[in-house]
């Protein structure tokens, strides 16, 4: 059994998000779920959002309503299409600014021995 989820275009940076990722991947979901809660990384929220869909996911598509038997088997994060924005500098110049997107993906799966 695997449930995913995914977020796409989120305006968060990829490296962050990785950062934030990176804590989870390979926990239990309700533990993830609860690491998220309390992390302090911004990018943590959009990551948490992709966590609870999936859930959400297992629980309609295969009927898995105890999460505690789901764990994160994958999750990464790849890089969108990067927002060009420009800046005005001192005398006439303009400096580029990137605004980055991010693709986020969980996917989870059921631990041996359970539904």
């Amino acid at each position: 059994m695997e449930a995913r989820a995914q977020a796409r275009y989120i305006r968060v940076t990829p490296m962050k998000a990785r950062r934030v990722v990176d804590l989870i991947r390979g926990m239990n979901a309700t533990e993830a779920q609860a690491v998220l809660r309390f992390a302090p990384q911004a990018a943590s929220l959009p990551v948490g959002k992709v966590l609870d869909s999936a859930i959400a996911n297992a629980a309609h598509n295969y009927d898995h309503t105890d999460a505690g038997s789901l764990f994160i088997s994958e999750a990464y994060v790849d890089e969108g299409p990067t927002l060009k924005r420009f800046r005005p500098r001192a005398q006439g110049r303009a400096y580029r600014i990137r605004k980055r997107t991010s693709h986020i993906t969980v996917v989870l799966a059921s631990k041996e021995g359970t539904r």
